[in-house]
């Protein structure tokens, strides 16, 4: 248990931190959450759970195909938001409209022979 606790310490601790760094200078803020911070834990976590290979080339590998379509919600978020819509309405609608590519990409990429 205390393993996991800890996980989830770090993780956090690394949202938070990229939080209050893009509080003072947003650029910054920025370079740290463009690193794939998150699919990296993520394949730290489960190299250190699991020590297969494999399924981290497989999470790695569905992790690429589905970068494109988490890219909607950095078009929709600023377009909205620069239209005055509110900020929860506008991630809310940006969320929406990344499921919306995510489904899409699956479907495309099932059509054509790649499974995640």
């Amino acid at each position: 248990m205390t393993y996991y606790i800890a996980k989830v310490a770090v993780t956090a601790v690394l949202v938070v931190l990229i939080a209050e760094i893009s509080k003072r200078s947003s650029f910054i803020g920025a370079v740290l959450a463009s690193v794939p911070l998150t699919s990296v834990l993520a394949m730290l976590w489960l190299y250190v759970d699991t020590g297969d290979v494999g399924k981290v080339g497989e999470l790695a590998s569905s992790v690429f195909w589905l970068v494109l379509p988490s890219l909607a919600l950095f078009i929709a978020l600023p377009i909205l938001l620069a239209k005055g819509v509110g900020f929860y309405l506008s991630l809310v609608v940006s969320v929406g409209i990344t499921a919306v590519c995510y489904w899409l990409m699956v479907v495309t990429l099932r059509h054509h022979g790649v499974e995640l």
